[in-house]
């Protein structure tokens, strides 16, 4: 890949390592690599997870920090990784689908758009990683979803009432197979899978926009760079041939990219999100005629224990898990597929 810092014939250009594709990788290598690295990942960041959770339940609002006293003064470490094995069972496959839906999804999007519908290559490339963003959580949630039921009910099960915040109320279950097995006597398959609906609302275009805006923001930073470049060497103080950044200047790129790609889609999601770990964690006895409740009556729910601002409880907790989630990620992942390559020379860093 080549970007061009200016359109004059004199820019500088940056010559960063050519885009692996989906044909291009060994997939068995590629997905029992990323089994392990991408578990290590979710073990990493799962305590502010677990923040999240906790506070987008409670009754009213307390910080991040009086919460994570509150855990770590009643629960100690073990608090901060309850469902975390629930949770790494349903990694491993949801992540599968999802990294095999979104680099098909990108590879041939990506060559529709580019050679059929004649968009620029920029163009191009911001509309397949979208489509990939959406087609790689619609896979990944018929996974996650009922995993992320039992696992956020795990993961609230210490947080009852204290001398600052109280959660709703909740059924205790010993461990992810008492969740599971209560779970499908109560409200049968269909409870392992409460909240699917808005799950695919919150995660399909928190996706599409965290790829499409990952793909602007990585060629913007470097087009960036490639200007600095460019003002170099009419200064004479650099080469004509044009810029080839190391290993370390890519994933630096990438990093930033991602955490920039993050914010806005943390913003735009954060009340469904809010409203779908409502859903998946809250019994039925705390609804009406103890029938599961309905999204009108979470928001209800909310707006009456805290008004609109109910919505973006966890927000902070959630804004730095997406970005260090997302850094983590893209670097991981770009790592990941630089390792699976067929012919790891021909698309090695410089």
């Amino acid at each position: 890949m080549s970007l061009s810092a200016a359109e004059d014939d004199s820019a500088s250009e940056i010559h960063l390592p050519a885009d692996i594709d989906w044909e291009m990788l060994d997939k068995s290598k590629f997905f029992f690599l990323g089994a392990a690295l991408f578990s290590g990942v979710s073990g990493v960041l799962y305590p502010i997870v677990v923040l999240k959770t906790r506070q987008q339940v409670m009754l009213n609002d307390a910080s991040s920090f009086k919460m994570a006293a509150s855990i770590f003064r009643t629960e100690g470490c073990r608090g901060f990784y309850r469902g975390f094995g629930t949770s790494l069972m349903g990694t491993i496959p949801a992540r599968a689908l999802y990294m095999g839906a979104l680099e098909v999804t990108k590879s041939n999007v990506g060559n529709v758009a580019s050679s059929k519908l004649g968009f620029s290559e920029a163009s191009a490339s911001a509309v397949a990683n979208a489509a990939a963003g959406v087609s790689a959580a619609m896979a990944a949630q018929m996974v996650w979803t009922p995993i992320d039921v039992v696992s956020q009910r795990l993961m609230v099960q210490g947080g009852g009432c204290d001398s600052s915040s109280c959660t709703v109320g909740l059924k205790k279950y010993n461990g992810g197979i008492d969740a599971f097995r209560k779970i499908i006597h109560a409200d049968g398959v269909r409870g392992l899978y409460r909240g699917f609906g808005i799950s695919i609302l919150t995660y399909a275009p928190s996706n599409a926009v965290w790829w499409a805006s990952y793909s602007i923001a990585h060629r913007v930073i470097w087009s960036c760079i490639g200007c600095y470049c460019c003002k170099k060497n009419e200064n004479g103080n650099g080469g004509g041939s044009g810029y080839r950044p190391d290993g370390k200047a890519v994933m630096a790129v990438q990093g930033l990219s991602a955490a920039m790609a993050s914010g806005a889609s943390a913003l735009v999601t954060m009340p469904l999100d809010t409203i779908k770990t409502r859903l998946q964690v809250l019994d039925g006895e705390g609804s009406v005629r103890g029938r599961s409740p309905t999204i009108v009556q979470t928001v209800r729910e909310l707006v009456k224990e805290g008004g609109l601002g109910a919505c973006y409880r966890g927000l902070g907790p959630r804004w730095a898990s997406m970005a260090m989630s997302a850094t983590t990620m893209i670097t991981t992942y770009e790592f990941l597929k630089r390792l699976s390559t067929k012919n790891q020379e021909s698309y090695a860093l410089s």
